[in-house]
């Protein structure tokens, strides 16, 4: 997913920046709570991973700058405070989860998927459609209980696609997902991913279709594809 990581230790900030883009995420990473606010204002994310001890503007005050402007977006707050009033505080002010310093890289990503499964109601990490099932924790992708192998930002790409069957996702939305915006790539990359997937999910009871001038959408095979709907959502949030 495309996330946002406000962090001013380079450490720290190099560390969960390596390990989310291993993990096939697209990250923007800012040092202050000005470019939080400057970035999220520039563009859409699933999710913000905030330090509270910030230069400048504090952790604080960016999660209230954004409630003010009513986006839901997921803040997990990274912190030195452990005490259970300062968690409770954080909590109250907007906050949707936190991690206290020093944290496992895994549960960071375990707490992000939880994060992005609230909004859609969805309170797993399997996802079915037809014959697919994807299991986003275990990094499995199964098609009529056959094991299928997909690379990392293959697996990202029938992650999205997943999670609005039948909705058409727009090329840019996919792109700004799937890439950072220090790659120099073209729509002709993610061209590429989905000639991939289509090849790797050949026989499978669903379908990945172009809508031309929008973007992709799933649908089962044999059901109606009636009008599909374009959307301009941020997906998980």
């Amino acid at each position: 997913m495309r996330m946002l990581l406000v962090e001013d230790n380079e450490g720290l900030g190099d560390a969960v920046n390596r390990h989310l883009r291993n993990a096939g995420h697209s990250v923007e990473w800012v040092r202050s709570g000005e470019d939080a606010l400057e970035a999220f204002a520039l563009e859409p994310f699933d999710a913000v991973i905030l330090d509270l001890s910030l230069p400048g503007r504090d952790g604080i005050s960016v999660i209230a700058e954004l409630r003010r402007g009513r986006s839901s977006v997921p803040v997990l707050v990274v912190t030195a405070r452990a005490e259970i009033d300062d968690k409770i505080s954080l909590l109250d002010q907007g906050a949707d989860d936190y991690l206290v310093k020093p944290f496992d890289l895994r549960e960071l990503e375990a707490r992000l998927r939880a994060l992005l499964r609230r909004p859609a109601g969805q309170t797993t990490s399997l996802a079915r459609v037809g014959d697919v099932e994807m299991d986003m924790a275990g990094h499995l992708v199964t098609v009529g209980g056959r094991a299928v192998d997909l690379g990392r930002r293959e697996f990202r790409l029938l992650e999205i696609l997943l999670s609005k069957p039948g909705v058409v996702v727009q090329k840019e939305q996919l792109m700004a997902q799937l890439f950072s915006y220090d790659e120099m790539v073209s729509t002709n990359a993610l061209e590429l991913y989905v000639s991939r997937l289509r090849r790797k999910l050949e026989g499978a009871s669903v379908e990945i279709a172009t809508v031309r001038g929008a973007g992709y959408v799933v649908r089962v095979v044999g059901e109606p594809a009636g009008k599909p709907k374009a959307t301009g959502e941020r997906l998980g949030g």
